[in-house]
């Protein structure tokens, strides 16, 4: 069995039966590329099906020699079962050499949050007289008001924002969609930089539809939204460590400290698992501790 061939399977299985986007199947084929490159460098080559359990760990220990922190190494493991578990699925496999592979033990690394202090200070250093500010302003406040996926952010269309109900529909991972309900705020400052400055430019071909677009109108990359967002952190002095991730983060943080239903949080994030959502329960300890006196019977 030849790895280019079962890795032109395994990618056509993510894409179609799993419907993930194109920069999770690229993470999941770079996966089984440095297992294949280990094998080439340390057995000569064997092929997929020629893996076993020993080869397996000699990876993970060679993934550990070179400095790969676990959280990268559990990662890596998982894309290789998700490989192997598709090979006996397709009957290219008769024994799954994963099956007692184990990943190493890391723990729950809780996200960066923001005050809304903080948020406000950040929306308020945009500098609206640049001819982008209102744009900034308002990706800023989808951010936040939606809790966006920087990827769900750019790719926003403008066929997509229901205002008179209050909603935008947003196409998350896996092409999957959800409505999300938009802030007054928000629905404000897009429409303010929908008769401002995304007026005045010239859209570049397949952008018209796109929401937020760059000076030469087209659509933003992730890179640029991370720019914007360090370039406002260092305006305002602020030492965290921010990413466009921190503004959902913040988003659902918010959300259930103010009482939201976890569901609803759920929901609103398109997380496939409430065990991903959950972890928002964690970062607020005097939250956790005012509901355990409202609501344990002992309390």
């Amino acid at each position: 069995m030849k790895w280019e061939e079962s890795k032109k399977g395994y990618e056509n299985y993510l894409k179609l039966e799993k419907s993930l986007s194109q920069n999770s199947i690229a993470a999941y084929i770079n996966d089984i590329n440095k297992l294949a490159d280990f094998l080439e460098l340390k057995y000569k080559g064997a092929g997929p099906d020629k893996v076993k359990l020993e080869h397996l760990k000699a990876f993970v220990e060679w993934l550990n020699e070179r400095g790969v922190s676990p959280r990268t190494q559990a990662r890596t493991i998982s894309g290789i079962k998700s490989f192997y578990k598709f090979l006996l699925i397709e009957g290219k496999i008769n024994n799954d050499p994963t099956a007692l592979l184990e990943s190493p033990k890391i723990g729950r690394k809780l996200p960066d949050v923001l005050s809304m202090e903080e948020i406000d200070s950040l929306i308020n250093a945009v500098d609206l007289n640049k001819p982008e500010g209102q744009r900034n302003k308002a990706m800023l406040e989808t951010l936040y008001s939606c809790g966006l996926r920087v990827s769900e952010l750019v790719n926003l269309k403008i066929t997509n924002l229901f205002f008179e109900q209050g909603y935008i529909k947003v196409e998350g991972k896996g092409e999957k969609e959800r409505l999300v309900p938009a802030s007054k705020s928000a629905i404000e400052e897009i429409n303010k930089y929908l008769n401002t400055y995304r007026k005045k430019l010239r859209v570049g071909k397949d952008s018209e539809n796109i929401l937020f677009l760059n000076r030469r109108g087209h659509k933003l990359s992730r890179v640029m939204i991370f720019t914007i967002i360090k370039n406002l952190a260092e305006k305002v002095g602020m030492n965290k460590k921010i990413s466009p991730h921190t503004f959902r983060h913040s988003f659902a943080t918010h959300l259930i400290n103010g009482g939201a239903d976890l569901r609803a949080v759920q929901e609103m994030l398109g997380h496939e698992s409430i065990l991903t959502t959950e972890i928002y329960t964690h970062l607020d300890r005097d939250y956790l501790k005012d509901t355990i006196q409202n609501f344990h019977p002992r309390s």
